[in-house]
């Protein structure tokens, strides 16, 4: 299968639901690895409002129905970050809480593979806009 092609990646990561289920593990992480202290600390207390932005965000990023921009208008990734203190260990903190919550989804190797490959663009690209 060819990932990125329409909605394909949307497809092999379980549509919405598939979606909704990986992102609460990812703030799952988040909230309890040590290594993931300061990006938690660059949130709300409650991650109910992050967790739906995040699952929205990606249903759209992955060719799937555009529901953040349908709830919260567009979005350019790195600028919206920008308010933080991003640096190669916020980086990292959050590539490894995606790495452990896409390691559990139902995907295939070839699509968890291709998915930590392309969520890591945007994670650098916020970083290298923090340089800046």
């Amino acid at each position: 299968m060819q990932y990125g092609n329409l909605d394909t990646s949307y497809q092999a990561a379980g549509q919405l639901e598939g979606i909704e289920r990986l992102v609460e593990r990812f703030y799952f992480y988040m909230d309890t690895l040590d290594e993931a202290k300061a990006i938690r600390a660059m949130h709300k207390p409650d991650l109910g409002e992050a967790n739906k932005r995040l699952s929205y965000f990606l249903s759209a990023w992955l060719g799937g129905p555009r529901l953040y921009s349908e709830h919260y208008g567009p979005i350019a990734i790195p600028q919206f970050h920008c308010p933080f203190p991003i640096d190669e260990a916020a980086r990292d903190a959050w590539l490894t809480c995606m790495h452990k919550a896409v390691a559990e989804q139902p995907y295939t190797d070839t699509f968890k593979t291709y998915l930590m490959e392309q969520l890591a663009v945007p994670a650098n690209r916020i970083l290298q806009a923090q340089a800046k």
